[in-house]
C-alpha cells in the first residue's frame, strides 16, 4: 500500500494531494520518498466537486496537502471534502498541509461589519475532521491561534536567505521592510545576512481598496547600499514595485526583492519586471504559470521543508528543530 510504515508496523504516513499544485505533491513525495495516495476527483455539470480515495486510509496518519492558488474557493472547497472524506474513511489523524493559507490577509477587522475570514478557514478545517494545520509564513502570526488544535507554523526564511546570501556582498546589505509592521521580520533577515542596517518603506494604505497602496519614502539607510527588500508574499506587486523605486530614489545600489509566496494576479509579472530591481526570489509554494514568469525571477523549492515537516509530525520529532530553535 501507498505510504510509509514505521519500523515497529504500529504508524502508516499517507500523503494525498488536491490538483492545486501537483508539481509540488509529487516533490514533496520524492523527498519522502513515497508515491501519492491515488485519487480522483473531478467536477460535475454544475460545478459540485467529487472526490475519492483509491486505497484505504483506516488507521493511518493522513497528510492532505493544497496550496490556496487560484482559484482560491474551488482549491479550499476541494481540501475540505478531501479532509471530510478521510475522517469517514477512519483515518487515525488528518493534517491539512497548507503551504499558502487562503484568507489568511483577512485576519481582523479594519472597520465594522467585516468578517474575520482567516478565522472562519480554521473553523472550517476544524468541522471538516482536521487534527492538525501546517502552513508557512502565515501572513500574521497570530492566526496560529485560529484553529482549535496544533499548527505547524513553517519558516521559509532559511532558504531563501541561504539564496540571497550567495548574491549580494553582506558586508554592504541593507535589509528593507515594505512596511513599519515587517520589521520583526526584517531584523531576523538582516541577522541571517551578517547584522547589517535595517530600513522601512513608509507607506499609505486605502482599507477600502484592496491591492492599493502609495510608497512615499524610505527610512533608513540605502544610499550606496545593496537592498534586500522582504515581504510574505507578492500578490498584484504593486506594493513592492513603488517601494523598489523609492528606495532606487533614495541612491541604493541595486534591489533584491524576496518572498515566500508569488500570488503573482495580473498585472504582478509586468509591475516586477519593470520595476528596477535586480531579481525577484521566490519559493514554490503557489504554483507559477509560464506567462507569469520572467527573467529576473527565481523560484526555488519548498517541498524539502515540508517533507521534513510532515516526517517531524510522524515521527513524533521536534519541527521547531528545522530552525534552529527560532520558531
Amino acid at each position: 500500500m501507498t505510504g510509509i510504515v514505521s519500523s515497529d508496523s504500529e504508524k502508516r504516513l499517507v500523503l494525498l494531494s488536491g490538483r492545486a499544485h501537483p508539481d509540488l505533491a509529487n516533490n514533496v513525495a520524492a523527498h519522502l520518498g513515497i508515491e501519492l495516495l491515488p485519487t480522483t476527483t473531478y467536477e460535475f455539470a454544475n460545478g459540485e466537486l467529487y472526490t475519492r480515495f483509491g486505497e484505504s486510509v483506516r488507521g493511518a496518519d493522513t497528510f492532505v496537502l493544497q496550496s490556496h492558488g487560484s482559484p482560491i474557493n474551488t482549491w479550499i472547497m476541494e481540501q475540505l471534502l478531501m479532509v471530510d472524506a478521510l475522517k469517514r474513511a477512519s483515518a487515525k489523524t488528518i493534517t491539512v498541509v497548507a503551504p499558502f493559507y487562503g484568507y489568511a490577509r483577512q485576519d481582523k477587522k479594519h472597520r465594522g461589519r467585516e468578517p474575520i475570514s482567516a478565522r472562519l478557514m480554521a473553523d472550517l478545517f476544524k468541522t471538516a475532521g482536521a487534527d492538525r494545520l501546517m502552513s508557512v509564513d502565515l501572513h500574521a502570526a497570530q492566526i496560529q491561534g485560529f484553529f482549535d488544535g496544533p499548527v505547524d507554523h513553517l519558516w521559509a526564511m532559511p532558504i531563501l536567505t541561504d539564496y540571497v546570501r550567495g548574491r549580494v556582498d553582506t558586508s554592504n546589505v541593507t535589509v528593507v521592510s515594505p512596511d513599519a509592521g515587517r520589521i520583526r521580520v526584517a531584523e531576523q533577515w538582516a541577522a541571517k545576512l551578517g547584522g547589517g542596517p535595517l530600513a522601512f518603506v513608509h507607506k499609505t494604505r486605502d482599507i477600502r481598496s484592496p491591492n492599493k497602496t502609495v510608497a512615499n519614502r524610505v527610512v533608513g539607510d540605502v544610499e550606496g547600499r545593496s537592498c534586500v527588500l522582504v515581504d510574505d508574499l507578492i500578490d498584484t506587486a504593486g506594493t513592492i514595485a513603488g517601494a523598489v523605486r523609492v528606495i532606487l530614489e533614495a541612491g541604493a545600489k541595486d534591489v533584491i526583492v524576496a518572498a515566500t509566496h508569488g500570488v503573482l494576479s495580473d498585472p504582478a509579472a509586468e509591475r516586477l519586471q519593470g520595476c528596477g530591481a535586480r531579481e525577484v526570489v521566490i519559493t514554490d509554494t503557489l504554483p507559477i504559470a509560464d506567462e507569469r514568469r520572467f527573467p529576473k525571477l527565481t523560484v526555488l523549492s519548498i517541498a524539502p521543508l515540508i517533507a521534513r515537516a510532515i516526517r517531524e509530525v510522524f515521527d513524533d520529532g521536534s519541527v521547531t528543530s528545522l530552525f534552529d530553535g527560532q520558531a
